[in-house]
């Protein structure tokens, strides 16, 4: 039987070195970020609302997350989760308690219920570390970045898969995030968005899934045909090689979702699955509907769709394309009401609105963004920062004499730039965002750090985050570089995370003070 491999898929993503936050989640009293309501299928059965009406807490670190949900009276009792950073490896462990069951190597939601867990601020990437959703209901997943998560390799987490839901889950809202990897099985990952072995009522909305060789299934064989009632609207699926997604038995719904360059399969519908596809806009892909590497058939209702530069395999024996002109063979219908835009509008308005860190904007089904009222008032309580800048500290430049490296380096520039004294030198990253550290033989205490920016790129960083180096805790984090001060800690290793800057970051020095 073919299978599609993930050779088209680019590889040339970096990721994002590993080590962040560890700090217990902030208590904040007033309601959530959160924004707007359930769509789809995730109306349905009771409806999906979350935490909504639980406490709100902050969370800069996985450990932070799983110490949320131990924390309530409850594995039932409601909370909103609001999440800033970068979460990974380096600072995530188990947490144990009565309303929880957590694990190191994921952000776990197992046997619980009601949570919302929603990026705030300056935006929330778990990297190299996917979100499972086991025996659990009423979940929200919201304005996230979920990147390179391994099945294989180093580090593994989650089975590979982005998110992923298996074993009795009912209702989940998956809204505005995105999903993605550097590669497909052969580069150690698996699927973007997964769901097994009775997973009902789900929703993923608003989202950017791209760069995989998997985009999702819904059903782990032809037998595991308990799961559907599934939508995806407003999606972009972007040089996915198959499953956009892959359905086993049950009912899906997609519309107005964007295909770009699928490049073996698209919506692949067998083992008895029925799809209603419709208003969608497919470009420069292949087979993007049909049963594909079976015998055993599913079904379409296929309306509206617009196909740009779509080509088709021959029907065969495993092979059952629906183009190219896609009739349907089967009609499904939705409980649900919804409001759908022209096929035509579909790739500039889900270019306005899909994925994390857009405003959470909406179509108006007019092909319009809007951007929804919060469900409640964002919190006045920020997150932890640094205070700002003040004037150089007094003593020694203990940088002086250590050692530096860093995520990456343009070029022209290199680590020990920032520890030479001279100001006429810097080190950039490749990109916009990345690391620079100072690292010492011995355990050295220091309680502040002055980041100076080469002359003429005064402002460019607009957000960083101070890490131990050892541990991956964060020690102070704000919008602007300058003299950063924290509680005295020993270390051998201080790195300074550009996580987001208006130019180049050009950083001359990098002092330490103890």
């Amino acid at each position: 039987m073919r299978r599609p491999v993930a050779r088209r898929v680019q590889a040339g993503l970096a990721t994002a070195a590993v080590g962040a936050a560890i700090c217990v989640a902030l208590p904040v009293h007033q309601a959530s970020a959160a924004a707007g309501s359930a769509s789809g299928y995730a109306t349905q059965n009771g409806g999906t609302t979350g935490g909504a009406g639980g406490q709100t807490v902050r969370a800069s670190t996985g450990t932070a997350i799983h110490a949320a949900l131990c924390n309530r009276a409850s594995s039932s009792t409601p909370i909103v989760i609001e999440v800033q950073g970068t979460i990974n490896h380096g600072n995530t462990t188990k947490v144990s308690g009565s309303s929880c069951n957590t694990a190191a190597d994921k952000i776990e939601l197992k046997e619980i219920s009601n949570v919302t867990i929603v990026g705030v601020g300056s935006g929330a990437v778990f990297d190299q570390l996917g979100i499972h959703i086991r025996d659990s209901r009423n979940i929200i997943i919201q304005n996230v970045t979920v990147r390179n998560v391994k099945k294989s390799g180093s580090p593994v987490s989650n089975g590979g898969d982005a998110i992923g839901m298996e074993s009795s889950v009912r209702n989940v809202w998956v809204d505005h995030v995105t999903l993605e990897a550097s590669g497909g099985e052969s580069e150690g990952y698996d699927g973007l968005f997964d769901m097994k072995d009775d997973v009902q009522y789900v929703t993923l909305s608003y989202s950017i899934l791209r760069n995989s060789g998997r985009g999702g299934l819904i059903g782990s064989s032809e037998s595991d045909r308990g799961n559907g009632f599934v939508t995806f609207h407003h999606n972009l699926y972007q040089n996915i090689d198959s499953r956009t997604p892959l359905l086993r038995g049950g009912i899906a719904h997609a519309y107005n979702n964007s295909y770009v360059q699928l490049n073996e399969s698209g919506i692949n519908s067998r083992a008895g699955a029925r799809a209603k596809v419709e208003n969608n806009y497919f470009k420069n892909s292949r087979d993007v509907l049909g049963t594909f590497y079976t015998s055993e058939a599913g079904y379409w209702q296929a309306s509206g769709n617009i196909l740009d530069n779509v080509t088709w395999s021959s029907p065969g024996s495993e092979t059952n394309p629906a183009g190219p002109g896609m009739p349907s063979n089967t009609s499904v219908s939705i409980p649900y009401s919804y409001r759908l835009d022209g096929a035509s509008c579909v790739p500039d308005i889900v270019r306005q609105t899909a994925g994390a860190n857009t405003g959470l904007k909406e179509s108006n089904g007019s092909c319009t963004p809007t951007t929804p009222n919060p469900t409640t008032p964002a919190p006045t309580t920020p997150a932890p920062t640094a205070p700002p800048p003040t004037s150089t500290p007094g003593g020694t430049n203990l940088s002086i004499g250590a050692g530096s490296d860093g995520s990456s380096k343009a070029s022209g520039t290199s680590y020990g730039d920032v520890r030479d004294g001279n100001l006429g030198t810097f080190w950039s990253p490749a990109g916009s965002t990345g690391d620079i550290s100072i690292k010492w033989g011995s355990a050295t205490s220091i309680s502040s750090i002055n980041i100076r920016e080469a002359s003429g790129s005064a402002g460019s960083v607009t957000s960083w985050q101070v890490l131990n180096g050892d541990t991956g805790a964060v020690l102070a984090s704000g919008s602007r570089a300058g003299v950063i001060t924290f509680a005295r800690t020993s270390l051998k290793k201080v790195t300074f995370r550009i996580n987001s800057s208006a130019a180049t970051p050009k950083v001359a020095e990098f002092e330490t003070y103890a």
